[in-house]
């Protein structure tokens, strides 16, 4: 009997030290922000002197400052204004910036992925707390380095990767320019497909392999050698068949499009957005509208192009084709902003250094849309292209306690967005240099 009762005791003082641990582990779960100003990204307003409660990195009040609460950690931004992480939808995390044309053939997939870690923390660093990456030429690299950073290894942005590109043999994602007998490694032509039925199997295959969401290249590309920006490549129905594929799945597929006629066939073949779209005409941007179909369009690069492409002596196909799509894009981003066509932020950063991915901000205000707009492409509308809505893009309560600190007010001046001056990713602060 005495021993059962000590049993009896045992069990109950080991509860209640449970429980305390508990208590001292939940109240450890709790931080604040204060925010000097509050852009509030869903209602299009600014707050004064806002306190952010933060527990187990989700956002579960926003509230009037009126005093330092006694539990948990303070972080003081009550210099700055606190906006929402933003979100790039157009990025290329993995491996170096490619120059010439045999650049992905000089590295190891392992290489790739370690550049890749440092290219996170770069752009986690300028504020994206989270990005859509489309693509690494070595296949399924970009999912290596999503799981790392959420198991911990590395830090960097929320990732939504596609694994690779599906194109045609010799198309806008394939490495193109060699020697007709030189071999290409086996993972970067994973996402080569031959007809709708191979486009499917590949489909699968990349699915199986844990992949956010599928990327086609429907037409050239600006960038590879031998490929016409303004050609479809893909036929419509292999683009069909990847996309009902990705729907078996619950994923979403994206079509790297300059041309009309290509981005026309991935739009009724079902995909959720177009990347560059620099050569839409009116009824290619109308069919977007109609079906939901986001625009992506990365309107800086083109100026950086020029730029480092002379400088670096790059081929004179690209530079010409680099010529004769930046002006149209631009001209048709003008015109889907009027149009009201949806446009989530998306940047090609890969092709320029990771970490500048704002200074796209004042060319979307530059052609046509307001500070805000554009704030909020590359939050709200950057969660709804993702199906992330529920937990990023905003910061109320529920969402993941991502955000950003910066001087000064961007509605009056956007460019301020390239000057970081704190980071918060799941509540936690960012350190960086």
């Amino acid at each position: 009997m005495s021993q059962k009762k000590c049993r009896t005791v045992m069990t109950v003082a080991g509860a209640i030290t449970a429980f305390a641990a508990s208590m001292t582990a939940a109240a450890e779960d709790v931080n604040y922000i204060r925010a000097g100003k509050l852009i509030d990204v869903e209602k299009e307003t600014v707050l004064s002197d806002q306190l952010i409660r933060v527990e187990n990195g989700r956002v579960t009040a926003v509230t009037a400052f009126s005093e330092a609460p006694d539990e948990g950690p303070l972080t003081d931004w009550s210099a700055y204004t606190v906006l929402p992480g933003l979100a790039d939808m157009h990025t290329h995390l993995v491996g170096d910036i490619q120059g010439g044309i045999i650049d992905p053939l000089l590295t190891t997939g392992a290489e790739d992925v370690l550049a890749g870690a440092g290219n996170a923390k770069k752009t986690l660093c300028a504020g994206f707390t989270t990005v859509r990456d489309v693509g690494s030429w070595r296949a399924f690299t970009d999912v290596a380095l999503r799981d790392a950073i959420n198991k911990g290894y590395v830090e960097g942005p929320r990732m939504a990767v596609s694994g690779g590109y599906f194109t045609i043999p010799g198309g806008g994602g394939a490495i193109t320019g060699l020697a007709y007998d030189a071999k290409v490694p086996e993972d970067m032509t994973r996402g080569v497909v031959r007809g709708p039925e191979d486009a499917r199997q590949k489909a699968r295959e990349f699915l199986q392999h844990r992949v956010d969401l599928l990327k086609m290249i429907a037409t050239g590309a600006v960038l590879t050698v031998g490929t016409d920006p303004g050609l479809p490549e893909l036929s419509e129905e292999e683009m069909r068949a990847i996309v009902d594929e990705g729907k078996k799945y619950g994923k979403k597929t994206t079509a790297h499009a300059h041309g009309a006629e290509g981005a026309k066939m991935a739009v009724r073949a079902g995909v959720a957005s177009i990347e560059h779209g620099s050569l839409l005409d009116d009824e290619a941007l109308r069919m977007m509208k109609r079906n939901g179909v986001v625009l992506v369009a990365d309107i800086y690069n083109g100026d950086y192009i020029n730029e480092v492409g002379a400088e670096e002596d790059w081929p004179e196909e690209t530079m010409q084709k680099n010529r004769d799509t930046t002006d149209t894009q631009r001209a048709v981003f003008r015109k889907a902003v009027d149009m009201g066509v949806k446009i989530a932020f998306g940047t090609d950063a890969g092709v320029y250094p990771h970490g500048d991915n704002a200074k796209q901000m004042p060319y979307m205000v530059k052609y046509g849309m307001t500070p805000m707009q554009a704030i909020r492409s590359a939050t709200l509308a950057a969660a709804e292209l993702l199906d992330w809505e529920q937990d990023t893009g905003a910061l109320s309560p529920g969402h993941y306690a991502d955000m950003i600190a910066i001087e000064g007010d961007p509605l009056e001046d956007i460019s301020i967005l390239s000057n970081i001056k704190g980071v918060i990713k799941g509540g936690r602060e960012v350190h960086c240099e």
